[in-house]
């Protein structure tokens, strides 16, 4: 019986000079991952078990913190108002974001500096965009209520009452779609033409080939601007921190401003390092959650 026998290329020093020019090229990823990304992550998971001020030495206290991090009813109430944020906004954002496509994919003058207007927020600093939208929600000199106040609607203190706190920021939300929208524009040109016409040839109006062939045809697209969302929404920090520094009431204290709150001004990095490890895994679950559903609604051509 004859034996198979593997060739093995060997290793020159042309072969060698390769590997050592691509790891180069590769070396500022490398060590930026390393330094600011692994390091980081695995230096958190051993802070869950200790108690440390960032002066003195670190102290093992097991589990406590995620204890606390479990139990804390400001860290609950931290993690609501981040899921109602994500629960209401996320979902509006993509039907704006999708209509606003379907729209500017149309044949229509200024077309392209209404994508420009549409998109330009998304390049603007959020700091900018915060210290804007606080002026905006001014409950004397803000725009939003004098433009409710020509239909007859009394002012409103948005960013003071609870009630409205959180509404408030959702409809800010709504002002960062241009991402989202970018990304429909690309998907709804890359449509076949042909599936359309043979549509029409077939009798089919506006609105059935919008909910027969365009949007199955994006629901990848859909999919990845959710889920790119979701994280986002739930990663929500400079706004609060800035607008409302988490008020009023704790109604707009979200996560990680929380997680912020406790590592850097109640000095107690091992319980913050607890609360951003909850994050982490309530987000992955999420996502692991969003792409096991998504064999059943996701249309993908292959």
């Amino acid at each position: 019986m004859a034996t198979q026998t593997h060739y093995k290329e060997p290793i020159t020093r042309a072969r060698l000079r390769e590997w050592l020019e691509g790891y180069l090229f590769a070396g500022p990823f490398l060590i930026g991952f390393f330094a600011f990304v692994a390091f980081p992550m695995l230096f958190s998971i051993w802070l869950m078990f200790q108690k440390w001020d960032l002066l003195g030495e670190p102290v093992f206290v097991g589990l406590q913190n995620i204890e606390r991090a479990l139990t804390d009813e400001l860290a609950l109430k931290a993690l609501y108002n981040s899921a109602f944020y994500t629960l209401f906004a996320v979902p509006v954002q993509l039907v704006i974001s999708f209509t606003l496509a379907l729209a500017l994919t149309q044949a229509i003058k200024f077309r392209s500096i209404y994508r420009a207007g549409f998109y330009l927020p998304i390049i603007i600093p959020i700091v900018a965009t915060a210290v804007v939208w606080q002026r905006v929600y001014h409950p004397d000199f803000g725009i939003m209520n004098e433009v409710l106040g020509i239909f007859g609607v009394p002012p409103q203190k948005w960013l003071l009452e609870p009630a409205l706190a959180k509404p408030a920021f959702i409809f800010m939300s709504f002002w960062m779609i241009g991402r989202q929208m970018v990304i429909f524009i690309a998907g709804l040109g890359n449509i076949p033409v042909q599936l359309m016409e043979a549509s029409q040839i077939d009798g089919a109006g506006k609105l059935r080939s919008l909910f027969s062939i365009t949007i199955p045809l994006m629901t990848p697209l859909i999919f990845y601007n959710m889920v790119i969302a979701i994280i986002n929404s739930f990663q929500t920090f400079v706004p609060s921190l800035i607008m409302t520094d988490g008020g009023p009431q704790n109604e707009t204290l979200f996560v990680v401003l929380n997680i912020y709150r406790n590592g850097f001004q109640f000095f107690n990095m091992g319980y913050a390092s607890a609360l951003a490890w909850e994050l982490f895994i309530i987000v992955v679950g999420f996502t692991i959650a969003q792409f096991y559903v998504s064999n059943k609604w996701v249309y993908y051509e292959s």
